[in-house]
């Protein structure tokens, strides 16, 4: 799940560069909030994960 995120970030990167490159602050600051946007998606997808491996692990302990 925490892969989600990946493309924004790379999106966001090349964003980034190709803006500084042109000076463009805006396109600079969109590859900004696209990177920030893949973050928040691979720290969603690993909280879901990590709830689930709660839940797994809780669900295996009473069969122990």
């Amino acid at each position: 799940m925490g892969d989600k995120g990946a493309m924004d970030k790379m999106k966001g990167k090349a964003k980034q560069k190709a803006g500084k490159a042109m000076g463009d602050e805006r396109l600079k600051s969109e590859g900004r909030t696209d990177e920030a946007k893949g973050k928040a998606k691979n720290a969603v997808g690993n909280a879901k994960e990590n709830v689930q491996g709660m839940k797994d692990s809780l669900k295996n302990k009473g069969r122990a």
